[in-house]
C-alpha cells in the first residue's frame, strides 16, 4: 500500500490518463471515417495507428469504473449521503450540458445551414433535440451512454459496498467466474451474452478497482508485470485485428473483452506501482491534477465540440492535420472550458468538476 499523498495523485494521474483514452478513441474514430481506410490503405502508418488507437484507447471507460470503486468501495459511508452526493456531482452537469448543446445544435443549424444537425426549429424542434440528447441519440450525444451507466452503478454501489465491508463477498472467486465469462462471452458473439455483459461488467470493473487497490499480490504490484500486461494484449488485439483485414477492418474489440480488461488492469497498476508517477513534480503534477478535477465535464463536452468543428470545416483527409485539430478541440478546448467555467461560483457547481 502506498501512503496517502501517492494514492491521491495515481487515481488523480489515472483518471487524467481515462479521458486523455476516451477523447484519443473518439478522435481517431472521426479519422477513421474521413480516411474511410480500405484493404490497401489499412496498412498505411495512419491505418496501423489507426488500427492500433481503436482498441487501446478503449481502456477509457474501465479506468472510469476501477476508479470509482477504488475509492468508493470499502468505507462506512451513509446511504442517504452517499446519493446526494454522487447523484447530484452525476445528474447537474449532465442536465446543464445537454440543455447547452441542445441549444447550440439548433441555433448552429438556423445560422449556418450547411452544418444541417436539425431541419424543425421552434420549441417542439428544440425539445425534440433535448431529449435526443439526454437519450445520447444527438449529433455528438452518443458518449451520453455513459451517464446511465453511472446510474445503474451508482443504485448498486451501497449494497456492493455492505457485502465488502461486511466480507460477505469473496471478491477474488467473483472476479474469477467474470473473467471466465467474458472470456468465452465474446468470441461467441451472441447479442444475448453482450447485453448480460453490459450489466455485470461495469459492476465487475468496479470490484476490480477496490480489489487492484487495496490487493497485497505481488503481481498487482509490480511495474515490470504491470508493463507486460499492457505490451502484450496491445500487441495481440494488432495482430488479430490484421489477421482479418480481409472481412474487417478497423476491427474493434468490445471495451469489456477479456484483453481490453487486462489493458486496463496492466495501466491500473503501472500507475499504482511506478515510483516515476507517484513522485512526479509539481509541474507534472499541478496540469495532471487539473485534467483529472475537470474530467467529467471534458467527457460531456468533447463530443459536441469535435462533432460541431467537423460539421463547420470540410477537413482534408490530411491523417496528421486533422488529428493534431481534433485533438486539440476535444481535448486542449474542452480542458480550457472547463477550468475557466471552474473559477465562477455561479457555474462551478453544474459543469463537471470534482
Amino acid at each position: 500500500m502506498v501512503d496517502k499523498s501517492q494514492r491521491i495523485f495515481y487515481f488523480d494521474a489515472l483518471r487524467a490518463f481515462a479521458i486523455l483514452c476516451v477523447v484519443l478513441l473518439h478522435v481517431t474514430g472521426h479519422l477513421g471515417e474521413i480516411m474511410n481506410y480500405n484493404i490497401h490503405t489499412i496498412y498505411s502508418f495512419s491505418g496501423i495507428y489507426e488500427t492500433f488507437a481503436n482498441n487501446f484507447f478503449r481502456i477509457g471507460v474501465d479506468l472510469f469504473l476501477m476508479i470509482s470503486g477504488a475509492l468508493l468501495l470499502g468505507r462506512n459511508w451513509e446511504i442517504k449521503g452517499f446519493f446526494k452526493k454522487r447523484f447530484s456531482r452525476l445528474v447537474k452537469p449532465f442536465l446543464f450540458w445537454s440543455l447547452i448543446f441542445s441549444i447550440i445544435i439548433v441555433a448552429s443549424s438556423y445560422l449556418i445551414p450547411s452544418i444541417n444537425f436539425v431541419e424543425h426549429f421552434g420549441i417542439i424542434g428544440f425539445v425534440s433535440v433535448f431529449v435526443d440528447t439526454l437519450m445520447f441519440k444527438a449529433p455528438g450525444a452518443v458518449v451520453y451512454w455513459f451517464f446511465w451507466m453511472m446510474i445503474y452503478v451508482y443504485m448498486l454501489m451501497p449494497f456492493i459496498n455492505r457485502g465488502i465491508v461486511n466480507s460477505k463477498f469473496n471478491i477474488e472467486y467473483l472476479l474469477i467466474v467474470w473473467f471466465v465469462f467474458i472470456t468465452i462471452a465474446y468470441p461467441l458473439n451472441n447479442q444475448y451474452l453482450y447485453l448480460i455483459s453490459d450489466f455485470i461488467s461495469p459492476i465487475a470493473l468496479v470490484v476490480l478497482g477496490y480489489y487492484l487497490r487495496y490487493g497485497e499480490r505481488k503481481i498487482f504490484n509490480d511495474s515490470i508485470i504491470s508493463a507486460i500486461l499492457i505490451i502484450v494484449p496491445s500487441i495481440v488485439m494488432l495482430v488479430y485485428s490484421y489477421s482479418i483485414v480481409g472481412t474487417d477492418i478497423l476491427f474493434v474489440f468490445h471495451r469489456y473483452s477479456l484483453l481490453v480488461v487486462i489493458l486496463s488492469i496492466g495501466v491500473f497498476c503501472l500507475f499504482k506501482s511506478s515510483s516515476f508517477i507517484n513522485d512526479s513534480s509539481q509541474k507534472i503534477a499541478g496540469p495532471v491534477s487539473s485534467i483529472a478535477f475537470c474530467s467529467y465535464g471534458m467527457y460531456l463536452i468533447h463530443s459536441q465540440l469535435m462533432m460541431v468543428v467537423r460539421k463547420m470545416f470540410h477537413f482534408s483527409s490530411n491523417f496528421v492535420f486533422d488529428y493534431l485539430v481534433l485533438f486539440a478541440v476535444g481535448f486542449i478546448l474542452s480542458w480550457f472550458i472547463i477550468y475557466v467555467l471552474s473559477k465562477i461560483p455561479i457555474v462551478d457547481d453544474l459543469i463537471g468538476v470534482k
